[in-house]
């Protein structure tokens, strides 16, 4: 469940966070059931966009690097869940092997990385840092802006299992989304829990893929609490054949670009919202919100210039993107001191263990608010729930949040059908063996 936030924006009484108030009973039963079906993933974040008339995660990130932008209260809510999810994968764990990206000048991530050792630390695990980076070849101290410190070793691969100098692992937990490629240290581990999966990184993972799990897992959900699933549940297409710098493959994206917007704006017309529609194209497969662009007619797709090309042909890692997602845009009505903002939701096995709000001075509200100059905006909390406060309006802190971590707990579950449906076969037995 989430806290109760003493810093949650307010707004008009949502008819859609009523729904989610009247049938919080049927909601937690239905939640229950699906968790004993489905492993949850150990951790995982998404962004959330809250309309008024739509509140639907737009992304769902399997290597979450923001643990930093918690507030501190919420320690005990991400030491509970992390103690639960390791209780379930390996009960007797005693040391973990964290392993995250190679991004040693990256203040925000580092200190993101220190959060996470102290929280992993709290369940009563010996956690040590794995890098690999090749220029690591003894233990290095890197020094925080905070005043916190990282020890990041070299990696020791012996037989079957990985590990560092004096140091066996039972498990290792990546934070690094493999967006590169598998390194070969890391393939073919026995006896030794990967989490998350190999699979589950970007050199292997589609966007689309988990649109497709979010779909059926909506509709599921909205039938169950009687609820149109696109009050949830952004539409979406897909190109495969795209090339951004040769332009082409621009009569595939026009023509579902055109399909999507016709399909919205019948939406929009059913339920009277006046908004100009818009749809988000994005790589199929990635992160750090690069290679995406906020479309509001077919016609922006053709003929892109050499600047428009250039940020949508490559991504992380460099990259070259070939396969777009094409997603329905969801306008933000949320401000943070009148800069638009979007909530981010954290979790850790199946609890929400936290939340931001990314806020963003230069952008719309109809626009990417994961980009350079967005900041992000802790929440607080001040006593704990395990039940929305029913007594007060839908919009009042506890039960806003409500509605958020019920839409987020909905995207956790597509991830996990998501890594289900996309397993090899060795890892289909291990996951059996969860289960």
């Amino acid at each position: 469940m989430v806290p109760h936030l003493t810093t949650a924006l307010t707004g008009p009484l949502l008819e859609l966070e009523k729904t989610f108030l009247d049938k919080a009973t049927d909601i937690e039963q239905w939640m229950r059931v699906q968790w004993q079906d489905h492993l949850p993933p150990f951790y995982g974040s998404t962004d959330l966009r809250n309309s008024g008339f739509k509140l639907a995660p737009v992304d769902l990130n399997l290597f979450p690097g923001g643990f930093n932008n918690l507030n501190d209260a919420f320690m005990p809510l991400c030491v509970q869940a992390a103690q639960s999810a390791i209780e379930r994968i390996c009960p007797d764990a005693r040391s973990l092997l964290l392993i995250p990206e190679n991004h040693t000048r990256n203040q925000f991530y580092l200190q993101n990385v220190a959060k996470l050792v102290s929280i992993l630390r709290l369940t009563g695990l010996n956690v040590r840092i794995g890098s690999l980076l090749p220029d690591i070849a003894e233990p290095t101290v890197l020094e925080l802006a905070n005043g916190a410190t990282l020890t990041l070793e070299p990696l020791q691969r012996k037989g079957g299992r990985l590990g560092l100098d004096g140091f066996d692992p039972c498990a290792v937990l990546l934070n690094n989304d493999l967006s590169g490629g598998v390194p070969a240290v890391l393939q073919g581990l026995e006896d030794q829990w990967l989490i998350p999966p190999l699979h589950a990184g970007w050199h292997a993972r589609r966007k689309s893929k988990h649109a497709e799990c979010y779909d059926r897992v909506a509709r599921e959900f909205a039938t169950a609490i009687g609820i149109d699933p696109w009050r949830i549940n952004p539409e979406f297409g897909v190109c495969g054949q795209i090339n951004f710098q040769e332009r082409t493959g621009e009569e595939c994206l026009a023509a579902q670009v055109d399909a999507l917007l016709t399909r919205i704006r019948d939406k929009y017309k059913e339920y009277g919202v006046t908004d100009e529609p818009f749809v988000v194209v994005k790589a199929d497969a990635g992160t750090y919100g690069m290679g995406v662009m906020t479309v509001k007619d077919a016609s922006e797709v053709v003929g892109l210039n050499r600047r428009q090309r250039n940020k949508m042909a490559v991504v992380k890692e460099g990259l070259e993107v070939h396969e777009v997602i094409i997603q329905e845009g969801v306008h933000t009505f949320e401000t943070v001191e009148g800069a638009v903002a979007e909530p981010v939701v954290y979790m850790m096995d199946h609890y929400v263990v936290g939340g931001f709000y990314r806020v963003h001075t230069e952008r719309g509200r109809d626009e990417n608010l994961n980009a350079p100059g967005m900041h992000f905006k802790p929440l607080a909390f001040e006593t704990c729930c395990t039940l929305p406060d029913t007594a007060q309006g839908p919009d009042a802190p506890p039960n806003r949040f409500y509605a958020y971590g019920v839409v987020a707990r909905l995207a956790l579950l597509a991830a996990s059908v998501e890594i289900e449906e996309t397993a090899p076969a060795a890892d289909i037995v291990e996951l059996a063996a969860l289960g």
